[in-house]
């Protein structure tokens, strides 16, 4: 469909306006994006991606919702004014944003029916489109191409092609090399934001030196150069993406179109009456600080009171949690108000892990994941089996490669058990390290005051809180006296478990019966205690 007079369609946008908004049409589009189609495919598994799971998303719409939609209503617009709103957009870009039915069959994708992955990026948009475009700006790109990440990976630094390929840029582990991505057994670069998007700047700029046209240059980036060349070849020479598109893969086929779909999007949100659903750290919010010495996250979050979840979020680059140092310092990116807990108090964090580093390698070895097989049984569903072995569904069909949201009974499935591991806990159970008789002393922003070696197990840390006697409320019950802690400022589980020997966070969890760690102050906390 080519484009039509812009005069006459512009003309019709500004009459008709967004009264053409109506209900979703009955007759979809000439051009039908396939059942698994990789693009649609990625978005469905990051759907149930526990990356989306850990976030805590919010927004407000009120002030967003200027054509006040309803919140269940879902714009159509006729092809006129898709065909104006991209003439727009393209007219102040270096790419050729054409508009046909391919494109429009992907609008309907990101715009109808995957809705609610959308507002997720959106928000995602906030913590990562500043880092693109500052990167785009210095190699003197297209900033556009931040849109490519969206269509690669949907913003998810942990996305993980079947093919492998890895990170919000997904590149595959040779490309990576070939542009400094490196992959060791605790660090993979290709997970790393800063590292991954300065590597994207310098293939997209060799592929336009290559080929000398941006479309050209995101067929290559997606289905590799030598594909491209392949389809110019049998295209009989012919150099224009739609002219050759015939004759490329499958998914590269509908990869361009993607990008054009998604450039529209992300700029007509609001007429489609999509919002950012905002994810708790933002790229304005956080820092990086360079780390000296090898530190876990349980360390850090243990000294500067966050969880390990959160920080695990802002560094996806290091597989186990540890980040290592072999000569070179690596960065740590922290929500800015815990910047200065971590300089303040970094030797503590250091001295603190170096002498149970050891102790918290093995309980790392002993937290990983044990293969089992499970054979389906009448009336099990993945969500069932899934909930048993606290595992995603996500992760149940990748175990298993499976396409189907459905299991027949008798099918043995793998599933990989992983234990209980303690959050924010250095601890498992009893842990019987020790730091010598040393004092740790914490400052500043941390809520931990001292940590001091008895002589039996590893050091207690302290909260300010429990600088004092918390409010504890005793019973007994034969051979078992049951305390309950009130819960102060400062305190997380791991605190509250450290005050009470022998006990660890999995028995806090197990005795009052929680799914995670979170806790409120004023709330009651059951210990069960030898009487």
């Amino acid at each position: 469909m080519k484009i039509k007079n812009l005069a006459f369609v512009f003309a019709v946008s500004f009459f008709t306006g967004f009264s053409s908004a109506k209900a979703l049409p009955e007759k979809d589009s000439t051009f039908v994006i396939i059942k698994d189609d990789p693009i649609a495919a990625m978005l469905d598994s990051l759907m149930l991606s526990k990356y989306f799971e850990s976030i805590n998303f919010f927004t407000d719409t009120q002030k967003l919702n200027v054509h006040k939609y309803a919140s269940d209503y879902v714009p159509y617009f006729d092809d006129l004014i898709y065909e104006a709103r991209m003439a727009k957009l393209s007219a102040k870009s270096p790419f050729k944003l054409d508009y046909n039915d391919a494109v429009r069959a992907y609008i309907d994708l990101y715009a109808n029916r995957k809705r609610g992955i959308v507002s997720r990026m959106l928000g995602l948009s906030q913590v990562y489109f500043p880092l693109f475009e500052q990167a785009l700006d210095k190699y003197d790109l297209p900033l556009e191409l931040k849109y490519l990440a969206i269509v690669e990976s949907a913003l998810n630094p942990n996305a993980v092609s079947r093919s492998g390929a890895t990170g919000l840029w997904q590149f595959m582990y040779g490309t990576g090399k070939m542009f400094g991505l490196n992959v060791t057994s605790f660090v993979d670069d290709r997970r790393d934001p800063i590292k991954e998007t300065e590597a994207a700047c310098k293939y997209f700029t060799y592929l336009y030196k290559m080929f000398g046209d941006w479309q050209l240059v995101l067929a290559a980036y997606n289905g590799g150069p030598g594909n491209v060349n392949k389809a110019i070849r049998r295209s009989g020479g012919k150099k224009r993406y739609w002219e050759i598109r015939p004759y490329l893969p499958l998914e590269t086929q509908g990869y361009v179109p993607a990008f054009i779909a998604v450039n529209y999007i992300m700029n007509y949100t609001v007429e489609h009456n999509l919002y950012p659903v905002s994810p708790k750290q933002c790229y304005f919010h956080t820092d990086t600080v360079r780390t000296k010495q090898e530190v876990s996250f349980a360390q850090i979050a243990a000294v500067i009171d966050m969880l390990v979840e959160d920080i695990k979020y802002l560094n996806p680059m290091y597989k186990k949690g540890i980040i290592p140092f072999t000569g070179e310092a690596n960065y740590l990116s922290l929500p800015t108000n815990k910047v200065g807990a971590f300089l303040n108090n970094e030797k503590t964090i250091y001295a603190y892990g170096g002498a149970v580093l050891d102790s918290l390698n093995t309980q790392i070895n002993c937290y990983r994941p044990v293969q089992k097989n499970h054979k389906v049984k009448s009336g099990e569903t993945l969500s069932s089996i899934s909930r048993k072995y606290a595992c995603s569904v996500a992760e149940l069909r990748e175990w298993n490669n499976l396409k189907s949201k459905t299991v027949k009974p008798g099918k043995i499935l793998v599933v990989y058990v992983k234990p209980n591991n303690p959050n924010n806990a250095l601890v498992a159970e009893k842990n019987k390290g020790s730091i010598g008789n040393e004092k740790l002393i914490v400052i500043a922003d941390s809520p931990i005051v001292s940590a001091e070696n008895d002589g039996k197990s590893t050091a207690s840390v302290l909260s300010k809180a429990d600088a004092k006697k918390s409010p504890s409320k005793e019973t007994s019950n034969g051979s078992t006296k049951i305390v309950y802690h009130t819960v102060q400022a400062g305190d997380s589980l791991w605190i509250i478990a450290n005050k009470y020997k022998g006990v660890t966070v999995a028995d806090l969890k197990k005795w009052n019966n929680m799914r995670n760690t979170n806790l409120h102050i004023g709330q009651k906390i059951k210990v069960a205690l030898p009487a």
